[in-house]
């Protein structure tokens, strides 16, 4: 093998101490000789090297540029007159690239702003990207997220919760507020699974009917009882897309409907009294129960009074299902949480440019949580 005319250590003593392109230097050198000896020991012979145990020989070389901590490093790499040659040291580099495109799509992921993101770029030592890069790299989310999207339900799932939250979506030259639904439910198994999402314009009765006909298309089956608030699009497409299961209206929901026809200095005695109803051991005393309410209540508070006669069935759906799950399954409290986070991770972005983006990253969001 042929003997590198300078060698390393010459090198690094030659550098003074305030030059600051040696270590650069150094790291370029010591690769380059690297792929040397790589491509010596593959063809069997060095640069101009005669032996009987030649198999190949060199062609030229092709530049790299090779972005690292210490800059820009230029190599050659070596090429043969048959079959190719990539060295080794450089497939790892391959994976980290992959690695930092992946940095991108989670940086977008949790929220973090494009500024954010082109800081993240520069202090990498590398040049800064652009929104429209960012949002390139992004679109690599997006296979993923329609396959977690569109896959099977295989389970039984008797417990669903349906909500949904609104974000500012951009919409041709208008900045609507889209509606952004999500399903959750627990499984037979008693693992709690995000079922499906979706975002459309409004809480519309035709957009969630739509919804809810996919996800018993996607294999969603043995629902018996469906939690969300009330309302009316959400309601009449519970009834026409699963069929023969109850519906349990939100508690939290409910009381903030209620507590709209109380004064503010009445509110806090008659939360406290309506919360005697849902603290009854069984669905027939809790009927009772709301009767008694009702009527205390009739006389200073009738539309309230009135809610909460009309709302019996529906507020009370859950005791007639076993005890130990009452407090999972009389609200949406279990998807709150939830909504948090999604409302934490697009706040960042504020405005998405279209829907489709706003899928990609609540969608990630979504993937994130299932794991």
């Amino acid at each position: 093998m042929t003997t590198p005319t300078v060698p390393l250590l010459d090198l690094l003593r030659k550098a003074g101490v305030e030059d600051t392109d040696f270590l650069r230097e150094a790291v370029e050198w010591f690769l380059q000789q690297l792929m040397e000896a790589e491509v010596t020991q593959q063809i069997g012979a060095g640069p101009h090297e005669r032996t009987a145990a030649r198999t190949n020989s060199r062609n030229g070389y092709r530049l790299r540029d090779w972005e690292t901590r210490v800059g820009t490093v230029q190599l050659a790499i070596p090429k043969l007159r048959q079959g190719t040659y990539y060295p080794d040291f450089l497939v790892p580099r391959r994976r980290s690239e992959q690695a930092f495109v992946a940095v991108i799509q989670e940086a977008y992921v949790h929220g973090v702003s494009t500024r954010k993101v082109d800081q993240l770029v520069q202090s990498l030592g590398m040049s800064g990207i652009s929104k429209s890069q960012v949002s390139q790299l992004c679109q690599g989310l997006d296979e993923r997220v329609q396959r977690f999207k569109q896959r099977a339900l295989e389970s039984t799932y008797p417990y669903v919760w349906l909500d949904a939250k609104y974000l500012k979506v951009r919409d041709g030259d208008r900045v609507v507020s889209m509606a952004f639904v999500v399903a959750t439910g627990v499984a037979q198994s008693g693992d709690r699974e995000i079922l499906g999402f979706d975002i459309g314009l409004s809480e519309e009765t035709a957009f969630w009917t739509a919804f809810l006909r996919d996800l018993v298309a996607r294999g969603l089956r043995g629902v018996q009882l469906v939690i969300s608030d009330a309302h009316t699009g959400l309601q009449a497409a519970i009834r026409q897309g699963l069929q023969g299961s109850s519906w349990q209206r939100c508690r939290v929901h409910f009381m903030r409907n209620l507590l709209v026809h109380i004064p503010k200095k009445a509110q806090t005695m008659v939360s406290a009294r309506v919360r005697t109803i849902f603290a009854q051991p069984d669905q027939d005393t809790a009927r009772a129960e709301r009767g008694r309410v009702a009527d205390h209540l009739a006389e200073r508070f009738p539309k309230a009074s009135a809610l909460l006669s009309d709302a019996e069935t529906d507020i009370l759906a859950d005791m007639s299902f076993p005890s130990e799950h009452w407090k999972q399954i009389a609200s949406t409290n279990p998807l709150e949480r939830l909504n948090r986070e999604i409302g934490r991770r697009a706040d960042v972005v504020g405005i998405f440019p279209n829907r489709a983006a706003a899928l990609r990253l609540v969608g990630a969001v979504l993937m994130e949580d299932q794991r």
